[in-house]
């Protein structure tokens, strides 16, 4: 079947209803959700019994380009910057020095075991050299998997954080393999450049896109979300016209906006969580309509030699050596050698030796849907297992919930007091969202003039307006008192 305009939605929306279904009950056998996204994709496939013949790298590639920006945004937004700023540098390292480790250790050994050349050997490690976010944030969430010691956002934040690099370490030795004649010191400039000029753009238009979210005033709480995808997107074309990283810049003014006082955050957050989902799900479907299973049974042995490297000996040794110098339990260690998910970035990048038309591209591209598919299987089946042999896992009883949990939630707070406004207060009414609220406590509704309002985030508070707000502990409602008072700071400007 060859997909026309009038079919694309009806065949899409089944697929996609299936996919549902079908992963609502895939981990009551233990079976990663996105291996069963990919399964339905290889199955609707010409290969499949669907007979849906799609052949177009182009095509995959834009699709997982804007899939992973919803994915990689809704995990920064979701980023609780409290619970990673211990282990930023943990991660940082991790994302970058990891990421370069794996990419040259297995580059190396796709070189001493096949007859690619080691520019094509780096080019294969450096697709695959990566933490797959999407992997890693679905597996983590859906099994509510609750980690001792940080190992959670140690984890979250490097597969949110590690796409960027080994994208720039895949363009660079992708232009080595297409011209041979430059050396590896050329490429140094490419990788500063990304990654500098990224990690700035991201930071810009974090405090830019808060400033435009507050600031402008929208008729329809459902125009904010909106709103907040043209800024992601504007984040990432600009960034990557001016020569950055766009991956690391939606990322990094993700983590920045999550971690702000937004007008209507909880509308924001509920709609990147349902989003990710689907674009996870849009994602996998397409690169299994893309992949021909028959194509990739001649390099199965070869395939899986590879993966069982890369996930015994490449990562592990990646892991050991970026974390030498800090201080960290060795079965830590261990469990985040095993949580190095390939999932569908690396099949995403593995279209850009397709479209550059190099002569081992296809057998490339079979290998790393090889090797994502038996990580995800291997690896993303045994997280919870293999959590308990290391005593890394926390007991149900004691799992958290971060703010961001709570607000997607809407859990109940345990207390309520009201708060009345003095009339010497305010030299003029403020919004909400300018007053630095405690992000424990919530004002639910204002009495005014006898009359009950609804807050929002660009709601003002008038003098002897009665504030009604939910806390969880006396020392919450403390510090509202504080941030109510005349000598608050964010009042003098």
């Amino acid at each position: 079947m060859n997909l026309t305009i009038e079919n694309i939605l009806l065949v899409g929306s089944i697929l996609l209803f299936i996919s549902i279904v079908v992963g609502k009950t895939s981990y009551k056998f233990g079976v990663p959700t996105l291996i069963l996204f990919l399964a339905i994709g290889m199955l609707a496939g010409s290969d499949g019994i669907g007979g849906i013949r799609f052949d177009d790298p182009k095509l995959a590639q834009f699709i997982g380009i804007i899939s992973l920006n919803f994915i990689l945004f809704s995990g920064g937004l979701d980023t609780d910057w409290k619970a990673v700023k211990p282990i930023l540098k943990e991660g940082i390292v991790l994302s970058t020095l990891g990421v370069l480790l794996t990419a040259v250790s297995l580059g190396t050994f796709v070189w001493c075991v096949t007859d690619f050349t080691i520019y094509e050997s780096m080019l294969l490690g450096s697709i695959v050299s990566s933490t797959d976010a999407a992997a890693v944030f679905s597996i983590l969430r859906s099994k509510s998997l609750a980690l001792k010691t940080n190992l959670r956002p140690t984890l979250e934040l490097e597969s949110g954080s590690n796409d960027p690099m080994a994208y720039v370490l895949t363009i660079a030795f992708l232009t080595l393999v297409i011209h041979q004649d430059q050396s590896v010191a050329s490429i140094i400039p490419l990788f500063l450049t990304q990654m500098i000029v990224g990690a700035a753009a991201g930071f810009g238009f974090g405090k830019l896109s808060k400033l435009i979210i507050n600031r402008i005033k929208l008729d329809f709480e459902g125009l904010y979300p909106v709103l907040v995808i043209a800024l992601m997107f504007i984040t990432f074309s600009a960034t990557d016209f001016i020569g950055g990283n766009g991956f690391l810049a939606i990322y990094i003014c993700a983590v920045f906006l999550g971690n702000q006082e937004l007008i209507h955050k909880k509308t924001i957050l509920k709609m990147y969580d349902g989003l990710a989902w689907l674009m996870q799900i849009v994602l996998f479907l397409t690169l299994g309509l893309l992949v021909f299973p028959s194509e990739i049974v001649p390099y199965i042995g070869i395939g899986l030699l590879i993966s069982i490297f890369l996930i015994l000996v490449a990562r592990p040794l990646s892991v050991f050596i970026s974390l030498m110098f800090f201080k960290m339990k060795l079965r830590r260690r261990f469990y985040i050698s095993w949580v190095g998910l390939r999932g569908a970035v690396p099949i995403v990048f593995a279209t850009y030796p397709l479209l550059a038309g190099i002569e081992k591209a296809d057998m490339i591209f079979n290998i790393v849907f090889f090797i994502s598919v038996t990580s995800i299987l291997i690896q993303g089946t045994t997280l919870s297992i293999f959590a308990k042999w290391m005593n890394v896992a926390m007991p149900e009883k004691e799992k958290t919930i971060t703010e961001t949990d709570k607000l997607i939630l809407e859990l109940p707070k345990s207390s309520l007091q009201e708060f009345e406004i003095s009339p010497k207060f305010f030299p003029k009414s403020k919004r909400i969202v300018d007053l630095n609220f405690p992000e424990a406590a919530f004002i639910v509704m204002i009495k005014r003039n006898g009359e009950f309002i609804r807050p929002g985030g660009s709601t003002r508070i008038e003098a002897r307006d009665v504030l009604m707000v939910l806390a969880d502990s006396q020392e919450d409602f403390i510090k509202v008192d504080a941030c109510l008072s005349p000598e608050n700071p964010a009042l003098k400007h």
